[in-house]
């Protein structure tokens, strides 16, 4: 019935598209967190649009020369047309200021294109004949699933329109400028000490640990105390959702337990609490992009817009094991693929002056070892994560792996370190490695300063 029919396309919207990216390098990051190379139909201006992307991931200017230059090297610039269609690429747009309204087009055509092929294997399923109907249903549904989750998009949101949801406030937030070249405080005084006061702009952080053991909790944590200080946060959340981020934190607020508060099930006085720590929180620069597949280079971009429109000065990712180059060639190698990201994260912190703030996983070493305290060695799929970072945490619980049975019989003379948190700085490029005990409330999901003589006196 459509075999005769060209798919859906917009060869002037694609070359717009290029031709504005060769025009202003920069106005590529407007477009990258929605339009994605596969999104072009014709061939040479897929490789055109791969070939700024790579240029971006390097920190390389676009221009004609060096998009020829990368198109060469890959051995497709004849194919896509020469220097020549560069060229008419360039003459084809006046301006680069309309290159998302071109982008869009491009995309919307993408999603025709992908529902053609998924309308073509949901008839194929039809045509099978198959007995099982609710199968059959499943996986025509999933093939629509995929094209929508596919194209899903989302952008960073300030942490007051997660709360409006819940409840119905807005708040101004105010500028500080005086902050701009300050370190970024994690409120927690002992690490700010050993850190110079708070986390430094350019430096890469990364903090690991096993799961359960609360590297998340501890970076939104950080992300709190820094907004209330001033600072601007933006959080990529490649795991959980802008809505359970917000509950965390509107439990580590209240100190009230996150699965009462999760349910409703708060007393008058409790919800007293609750409607001001939304009011608080809603005040707090802190944004959140809850896309869950994505890459450094839509990262990137999002990062800047968000850098020009509100400032920003520290960015949060969790975790790193969940980015996603969307290049099945670099994912062949994870360990590679790691290290680039690694990479691209120091740089982007270095290029934006900004802290960059990257949760990662542990491999099972250290369930393996005896003292189960991690070591460098253990960042999961490391490649070149502990060569780039400026400084790689550990998070470390002692009553995660010893009861306190085996604590008395073991050594009676010191207290049981139940909810004690040890976070160790493996490695400081420009300051002492050394350890930090914090305490760990996980029912309101919260770490707190520790203060050593008042712990010990409760656990003596």
């Amino acid at each position: 019935m459509y075999a005769d029919r060209l798919l859906p396309h917009d060869p002037d919207a694609e070359e717009s598209v290029v031709g504005s990216i060769l025009i202003d390098g920069d106005s590529l990051n407007q477009i990258t967190s929605f339009l994605k190379a596969s999104d072009f139909y014709l061939a040479k201006n897929r490789w055109s649009f791969e070939a700024c992307l790579s240029l971006t991931d390097r920190g390389e200017p676009i221009n004609q020369v060096s998009v020829a230059h990368e198109l060469s090297l890959h051995e497709r610039l004849e194919d896509s047309g020469g220097a020549a269609y560069l060229g008419h690429l360039v003459r084809a747009v006046p301006t680069s200021v309309h290159i998302e309204h071109y982008a869009k087009i491009v995309q919307r055509a993408s999603v025709m294109r992908q529902l053609i092929d998924a309308a073509g294997e949901i008839a194929s399923i039809g045509y099978a004949g198959t007995a099982d109907t609710d199968s059959a249903l499943g996986r025509a549904e999933d093939l629509l699933f995929r094209v929508r989750s596919g194209r899903e998009s989302r952008d960073f949101q300030a942490l007051r329109e997660v709360l409006d949801v819940y409840m119905e406030e807005t708040a101004t937030l105010d500028v500080d400028l005086d902050r701009l070249r300050a370190p970024v405080p994690t409120g927690f005084t002992d690490l700010d000490k050993l850190l110079g006061n708070g986390l430094q702009r350019s430096d890469l952080f990364i903090l690991a640990a096993r799961p359960s053991l609360g590297k998340s909790t501890l970076a939104f944590n950080i992300a709190r105390h820094a907004a209330e200080q001033g600072a601007r946060v933006g959080i990529f959340s490649l795991e959980m959702s802008a809505e359970q981020i917000a509950l965390r934190m509107l439990s580590s607020e209240t100190s009230i337990d996150s699965h009462r508060l999760r349910l409703g099930l708060v007393s008058e006085a409790e919800q007293r609490r609750e409607f001001e720590a939304i009011g608080m929180l809603s005040d707090l620069p802190i944004y959140i992009d809850e896309t869950p597949i994505q890459g450094v280079v839509e990262m990137r971009g999002k990062a800047r817009r968000l850098q020009a429109e509100r400032g920003l000065d520290l960015i949060i990712v969790d975790y790193l094991q969940l980015m996603s180059s969307g290049d099945s060639r670099r994912s062949d190698n994870r360990v590679q693929e790691m290290g680039d990201f690694s990479r691209s994260l120091k740089g982007m912190g270095r290029d934006l002056d900004i802290s960059v703030l990257a949760c990662s996983q542990l491999s099972r070493a250290p369930e393996q070892r005896p003292s189960h305290r991690p070591i460098l060695s253990d960042l999961r799929e490391s490649g070149s994560i502990e060569q780039d970072a400026d400084i790689v945490a550990f998070i470390y619980r002692e009553d995660m792996y010893t009861s306190r049975e085996e604590w008395e019989r073991r050594d009676p003379s010191k207290p049981y370190p139940e909810n004690i948190a040890e976070v160790n700085i493996a490695k400081h490029r420009n300051g002492p490695t050394d350890r930090v005990s914090l305490y760990f409330r996980k029912d309101v999901v919260r770490f707190e300063n520790l203060d050593k003589s008042v712990r010990t006196r409760e656990f003596a």
